[in-house]
């Protein structure tokens, strides 16, 4: 049995959950709702009375066993989105870089011909810090693995290069710098 699928998940006051057919958790709270599906080697039952979430295995198969602590940790991430929500802070860095909302859309200057735009789904957030050089912005929203997957897709689009350091990264994120030519050349 997982040290971590075993572990009850408590549920705060605000928050309404619903269990269909032992598969589907719906969470409703504050910040918005979410439904989320454990796979089929494992259960959830909703406690009314404790206020607590149980992910049970159906049998005891080593291959089954492996989705219990993903399925309770997908459960524990649906409950932590709808009170708290989930964000992710970037920095845009380099000359003439920028970042701008354009109605629902992000618009990032990125040193190509054209600005970038990018399409944020609905449900999530984004807030626009500091516009220019270093530009900060933050996505948020209830479903962490979208908010990671928009982040991550944001990143991909200009990734910090190692010479200037210039591009699109994580705050916090820590970019190893190389020497350029003429450092190399006075060594020898």
């Amino acid at each position: 049995m997982s040290r971590i699928g075993r572990l009850p998940i408590a549920v705060p006051k605000g928050v309404d959950v619903t269990v269909i057919d032992q598969r589907t958790v719906n969470v409703k709270g504050p910040k918005g709702q979410f439904s989320q599906t454990v796979h089929p080697a494992v259960m959830a039952e909703y406690d009314a009375d404790a206020r607590l979430i149980n992910i049970k295995m159906r049998s005891d198969n080593p291959k089954q066993r492996a989705f219990h602590g993903l399925s309770r940790t997908l459960v524990a991430n649906a409950v932590e989105g709808v009170t708290k929500g989930f964000a992710k802070e970037m920095e845009i860095v380099g000359l003439g870089y920028n970042v701008k909302l354009q109605g629902k859309d992000l618009v990032l200057a990125l040193g190509y011909t054209k600005p970038v735009q990018v399409k944020i789904p609905e449900g999530m957030t984004v807030q626009v810090i500091q516009p220019t050089n270093p530009a900060k912005f933050t996505i948020s929203g209830v479903d962490k693995q979208l908010v990671g997957q928009i982040a991550a897709r944001i990143r991909k689009l200009r990734p910090v290069e190692p010479y200037k350091g210039k591009g699109v990264k994580y705050k916090g994120e820590t970019v190893r710098r190389k020497a350029g030519k003429a450092f190399g050349s006075q060594q020898q």
